[in-house]
């Protein structure tokens, strides 16, 4: 079973994320902020992970800390539930088209973090108070601590919201082909290191 669950205490925020990497997208993501429920609500049910997440943050101050934090958690779930990474693609990459954005993402769940995002978001706000520039923190707590090397690009879009969340599609899209087993080489780990 490709399964985890983290829990994460600090002074700014107590999160618990659970994940199973062979499920079908059923998610239940709760964190106090609406906009990024949708996004995680995205990301679980496109890379077919199921997921529930449950973040209480210091939304007081603001969003930052409960983003943040959220994706360490769940970069650090998914690194649990991969394991050696034994027969997985490993590499993946996705196109998405949502009305006038499109996105494109590839990623190696490679063990070394890596993010590249060219979102080039407009500063402002989705909805009623989430940061565009928190997008970006998001992705990269998920790659540092997940140990992805991961590429964003905006190739077309001028809605905020449609950018963000062709973003999240296309990197769940990506993470459901590079989670998949190859049944050619299903005892193998993918690296001719002979370690991830």
């Amino acid at each position: 079973m490709r399964t985890a669950t983290i829990t994460r205490q600090t002074a700014e925020t107590q999160i618990s994320v659970t994940l199973n990497l062979d499920g079908t997208g059923v998610y239940d993501n709760q964190t106090g902020i609406g906009f990024f429920d949708h996004m995680l609500d995205q990301l679980s049910r496109h890379a077919l992970i199921d997921m529930t997440v449950r973040t209480t943050g210091d939304l007081h101050i603001d969003d930052h800390h409960t983003v943040e934090d959220t994706g360490i958690a769940i970069g650090q779930a998914l690194v649990q539930a991969l394991g050696d990474k034994r027969g997985i693609n490993r590499y993946a990459d996705c196109h998405l088209a949502m009305d006038d954005a499109q996105v494109r993402c590839a990623l190696d769940l490679s063990g070394r973090p890596y993010l590249i995002c060219n979102l080039d978001l407009p500063f402002g706000k989705i909805g009623p108070s989430f940061d565009t520039e928190l997008v970006r923190e998001f992705f990269q707590a998920l790659a540092t601590h997940g140990g992805i090397t991961l590429h964003i690009d905006r190739l077309h879009g001028f809605n905020a919201h449609h950018i963000t969340e062709a973003a999240f599609k296309s990197v769940a899209r990506a993470l459901r082909m590079a989670i998949e087993v190859d049944p050619r080489k299903a005892d193998a780990i993918p690296s001719t290191k002979g370690s991830l």
